[in-house]
């Protein structure tokens, strides 16, 4: 019902194509049904004026009317006028030529003045023919007159009739439409369905369905399977194509590891050799060399995660403890917090399948992320707990917070500062938040950030706790 208060340029294509079917059988309909009317209405009354005409000629012919000195002679060689007018329920009267009545059938009404040929009076047909001698003169005048009620209601009935066939060629006709459309457009429907469920997926594997005749919808059933065959093989092509990339960063990102633990191992040593007495220009490029390459190792071992991840090669998982995985975590990262208060809440065992190292990086990173973004002196907790069958990682902190804008791009690679273009800001490298993202997905886990009781910043990571109880592994 909805549907049919729209616009009809908005109703569905079986609509239409069953309401132009329907206007055009209405408009047919309607010539034929008043061609038809009018013709079988004109012939009903050529009918019933000529009844009417015979049956006057037929009583004139009947009478015979003699004048003589003595007075006219009137009589009917016929049966009686009653038994004649009877069976119509008609009047009829005889005139002589004077007009005056001669005879009238029983109940005769008046049908008016005398008028040659046939003529209206009232509700009544009325024919008048006149009687005539053995000598071929008039000798008077019959009047024959039969209800037009009869003839009316018969045409009224035939126009009713011709109306009921109209309406109910339409109805015939709409239904017949719909039905049809509804056939025609099944196989549209069908391409729709495939379509949608493409489109719902975002996978162009299925196949169109096959068309059963060769038409327009043949033709473009045809076109969409060659449209998505196409789709599909460039779609294997770029995972192909992404895969083998990913490969490639994930290995280089490997083989970078050696040589810079290599130039990493040398310099320490250089900078152990360096501790006597020696040349402060020499001493301050080690320094600076060792924490370049520091920081490289650091840079390269993200990367490296990042592209396994990418890559799907994740760690192996074995039942580990996360609460003593994060007091490792927050353990290691106290020294480098001394200007904050680091409040840890870990006093429940929580047993995950996860990869420990991997776990430790994400805690720490979390750690490490509220200690960057918060001035000297501000609270930072660390709180785990098991609820609806997760364990729950909080960070928080009452520092300024992330911008409600930033919160949806703040997982996203090399996102620092006010957004993903400013890459300057600060001395992270913008993968820390990734590297926890990735690693709460490789462990079937999620994570969000939003707005902590003390007003600052509060992430918080799910991971699915495990589902029987084993031997935990100390981490």
């Amino acid at each position: 019902m909805r549907g049919l208060l729209r616009k009809p340029g908005s109703w569905p294509v079986r609509w239409r194509l069953a309401a132009v079917s329907a206007g055009l059988t209405l408009a047919i309909l309607m010539v034929f049904g008043a061609v038809i009317g009018q013709v079988t209405t004109s012939r009903v009354r050529d009918d019933f004026n000529r009844e009417v005409q015979g049956a006057a000629q037929a009583l004139a012919g009947e009478f015979r009317i003699v004048y003589t000195p003595l007075g006219r002679i009137s009589y009917k060689r016929g049966p009686s006028l009653d038994d004649f007018v009877r069976p119509d329920n008609a009047s009829a009267r005889v005139f002589d030529l004077n007009g005056n009545l001669v005879e009238e059938s029983d109940g005769a009404t008046d049908m008016g003045r005398l008028s040659p040929g046939l003529s209206n009076h009232g509700q009544m047909r009325v024919a008048t023919a006149q009687i005539t001698g053995t000598t071929g003169l008039v000798t008077g005048y019959v009047q024959y007159g039969r209800s037009l009620a009869h003839v009316d209601s018969t045409v009224d009935r035939l126009w009713l009739f011709v109306a009921a066939g109209i309406i109910g060629g339409t109805l015939l006709a709409s239904l017949a439409g719909v039905a049809i459309a509804a056939r025609a457009m099944r196989p549209i429907s069908a391409l729709t369905a495939t379509a949608r469920e493409v489109a719902d997926t975002g996978d162009p594997s299925p196949h169109m369905p096959d068309p059963q005749v060769d038409d327009e919808v043949g033709e473009l059933a045809r076109t969409l399977e060659q449209m998505l065959r196409s789709l599909d093989a460039a779609r294997s092509e770029r995972e192909a194509t992404m895969k083998k990339q990913r490969e490639f960063v994930a290995d280089a990102s490997h083989e970078l590891r050696t040589p810079l633990t290599s130039v990493l191992a040398n310099l320490e040593l250089l900078e152990v050799s360096l501790r006597e007495p020696r040349d402060g220009e020499e001493r301050a490029m080690v320094d600076s060399a060792l924490r370049s390459s520091r920081r490289m190792s650091r840079l390269v071992s993200d990367l490296l995660l990042l592209a396994r991840a990418d890559a799907g090669r994740v760690g192996q998982h074995r039942p580990c403890d996360l609460a003593e995985v994060a007091g490792n975590a927050a353990v290691e990262v106290a020294p480098t917090l001394t200007d904050h208060d680091l409040a840890v809440d870990n006093g429940v065992p929580l047993a995950v399948e996860g990869n420990p190292d991997e776990l430790h990086r994400m805690v720490l990173n979390l750690l490490d992320n509220a200690a960057r973004h918060t001035p000297a002196g501000s609270r930072i907790e660390l709180r785990l707990r098991a609820a609806d069958g997760d364990a729950v990682v909080e960070v928080s902190d009452d520092g300024p917070g992330v911008p409600a804008e930033l919160r949806e791009q703040i997982f996203d690679r090399f996102v620092r500062g006010e957004g993903p273009a400013d890459t300057a800001v600060g001395a992270g490298s913008g993968l820390g938040l990734a590297i926890v993202a990735a690693v709460a997905a490789s462990h079937g886990g999620s994570v969000e950030v939003a707005e902590s009781e003390m007003g600052g910043a509060l992430f918080r990571v799910r991971l699915p706790l495990a589902k029987s109880e084993q031997t935990v592994t100390p981490a």
